[in-house]
This record gives structure tokens, sequence and C-alpha cells, in this order.
């Protein structure tokens, strides 16, 4: 998975499985972005992060028992 970083302020999350969502460093969650059944292939997914500030976020991705956390910066100028 590859994310532009740092982006402002709109980015195409990639994945491939069932739920993405959006957290603050303090783990508060800022927008899902996707939380459906999804057949097995590759997806991506757009963040409008013009709602929030810049800096570090982290974007959680889960299915089943499985998930992947990654950071994403984002840097208004």
């Amino acid at each position: 998975m590859s994310l532009p970083n740092p982006f402002n302020p709109v980015t195409s999350i990639a994945y491939e499985l069932p739920q993405s969502a959006i957290f603050n460093l303090t783990g508060q969650l800022v927008e899902t972005l996707v939380n459906e059944h999804k057949n097995a292939a590759y997806y991506s997914v757009e963040w409008d992060a013009s709602r929030v500030g810049s800096g570090v976020y982290i974007y959680r991705i889960e299915a089943g028992e499985y998930t992947e956390t990654k950071k994403c910066v984002i840097l208004k100028l």
C-alpha cells in the first residue's frame, strides 16, 4: 500500500480489505471511510481532509482478526 505523504487536501488510500478509518494521534476516530463487505480485490477510497487541520493522522484497515495501521501527514500551506 502506498500513500502520497504529505498531501493537501485530498488523497486516495488503496486497500484490499473491508474497513478503513482515520484517527488522530490521540486515538479519536476522525472519519470512517469504508465499512461494508467487499469481495476479495484491490480498492481505493478518497479521503477529503479539508475539514481537519495539518498534522499526523493514523489510518487503520480491519478485516476479521487482521488489522493494519499506517500514518499519513497532512500539510496545509
